[in-house]
């Protein structure tokens, strides 16, 4: 790919939540990367994945025909006094990765927090198996500050760490 990407990054609106749902889905219930229960519902996922302000939501939209390719939630990480510092989640379509779109959001999502006068992003909780994950949040500045021993159950490895990874901003 040379130039400027195939996909551009804007707010999302509830209409875009049917495009986002089917590979929230796909991707929670196989369980591997997210802790969020395997059998949500298309409801509590949307109340999870749609935060209301101050927070946002972005999708990737491709920028001939408008499909979603991937998406970001991004708020506050904790309230009051740790109200400075933000955090998010990131979901690429499975049929779409490998395009930068995961890289655009976190860029994104990064400049979205220096912009709001956040001070630092956190990141609660990255399945330690999740390679590609940890390797993009490194590449964008992010280091690994702790790791909770078996605290995610993975289908396919069983009891794998949680990565706390922290930015400075």
């Amino acid at each position: 790919m040379s130039g400027a990407p195939a996909f551009t990054i804007r707010d999302a609106t509830g209409a875009d939540w049917p495009a986002i749902w089917p590979f929230f889905h796909e991707i929670v219930a196989a369980g591997e990367t997210y802790a969020y229960p395997r059998d949500v519902g298309e409801q509590g996922a949307r109340a999870i994945w749609m935060v209301a302000p101050p927070g946002r939501t972005v999708v990737a939209v491709d920028r001939d025909d408008g499909t979603v390719l991937g998406s970001a939630s991004m708020y506050a990480n904790r309230m009051g006094p740790g109200a400075h510092v933000a955090s998010a989640s990131f979901m690429v379509d499975p049929a779409h990765g490998r395009q930068g779109i995961g890289r655009a959001l976190g860029e994104h999502m990064i400049a979205w927090a220096r912009a709001s006068g956040y001070r630092a992003i956190q990141f609660n909780a990255v399945v330690q198996t999740n390679a590609p994950a940890v390797a993009l949040w490194r590449s964008l500045g992010f280091e690994i500050i702790g790791t909770v021993p078996e605290a995610f159950d993975h289908p396919a490895l069983g009891y794998v760490g949680l990565h706390v990874m922290h930015r400075r901003l």
